[in-house]
């Protein structure tokens, strides 16, 4: 059973523009000894936005909330919408829509100009909006890819049946964003929908009835676990909404074929007279890139001078190039 180091759940909430209202869980700038980026390779940031309620907003057209047209560089951002629905467009001429339970893959590589809105539907309506924005950090080999994207509806990801561990009934499902998933009885594998440049599991996990099961990991990965929704117990430990659970370090005398296992209690606080309150997790493991990194903003490269010349491209206007 792969161990918890920390859980970490003492952020506090922040606007990103005036659309995103996140909890900064991850942040490869962050100087903390016990976890920063050495840690959480190849994932550089996840942000995470609780469920808030937004107005409809009568200036959609003119004022829609979000975040204007910015760069990024060196990295790709995964966004997951929860609740809510993001319109993005970027300086290739791409743009689009994410709706509910889709997610956005979008590799920057060598750079790109990009966009965040609230959708106009989901502008004028109002209601809730949820959402997790994830950096992914690219192998210095990678790094100057063209920029693309991977729109990934909620339809086409698949998604496996989550048994009890003691009388095999289906406690909840996993959604496979990208990865490889493998039971505990190593009787069914199945392939994320993402394509990715490093080793990296992200799964989306919904449990609606009380249970305990148990998820297959790598002991190669970086292993960590954001609990969105609900309150269960995870490797016997207490854990509540928001909080974003990181795992001991890989072990780097396994094969990458080994696996180390995480259990899942959903019972443990439940009784007759109060119905269960529904999960939400959301779990990232990756094979870590093991190279150095130099981050200032949108930008993260490997090197100081990689990164010195990025703004040089940028406030010339090469960026991109």
């Amino acid at each position: 059973m792969r161990s918890i180091k920390n859980i970490h759940s003492d952020k506090e909430s922040h606007w990103v523009g005036d659309g995103f209202y996140v909890k900064t869980l991850v942040n490869h700038l962050e100087d903390n000894p016990d976890f920063n980026y050495q840690h959480t390779d190849p994932f550089l940031l996840l942000d995470y936005g609780k469920p808030t309620s937004f107005e409809p907003n009568s200036n959609y057209e003119s004022r829609p909330h979000g975040v204007g047209q910015h760069p990024h560089k060196g990295f790709e951002t995964v966004t997951i919408a929860y609740a809510g629905e993001i319109s993005h467009g970027d300086s290739t001429g791409g743009h689009g829509v994410i709706q509910e339970g889709d997610v956005q893959w979008m590799t920057a590589g060598r750079g790109i100009m990009h966009e965040e809105f609230h959708s106009p539907a989901f502008s004028q309506r109002g209601g809730l909006f949820s959402m997790v924005q994830l950096w992914v950090n690219l192998p210095s080999a990678h790094k100057l890819t063209d920029p693309k994207y991977q729109s990934l509806k909620r339809a086409d990801l698949p998604v496996v049946e989550l048994k009890d561990n003691k009388n095999g009934n289906i406690v909840g499902t996993a959604a496979i964003i990208a990865g490889q998933w493998q039971s505990a009885s190593q009787s069914q594998n199945t392939s994320g929908a993402a394509s990715t440049f490093t080793a990296i599991n992200m799964w989306d996990i919904a449990l609606h009835s009380a249970g305990s099961t148990t998820l297959q990991v790598p002991s190669t990965h970086s292993v960590m676990l954001l609990v969105q929704e609900g309150e269960l117990l995870i490797n016997n430990t207490p854990v509540a909404a928001g909080s974003l659970i990181q795992f001991a370090a890989p072990d780097v005398n396994h094969t990458v074929a080994d696996n180390d296992s995480i259990e899942i209690d959903y019972s443990y606080a439940t009784n007759d007279d109060e119905p269960l309150t529904p999960v939400k997790l959301l779990l990232l493991s990756g094979e870590p890139i093991g190279e150095p990194i130099a981050g200032y903003g949108p930008f993260v490269m490997n090197t100081q001078a990689e990164l010195k010349q990025t703004f040089r491209d940028y406030q010339t206007g090469q960026f991109g190039k």
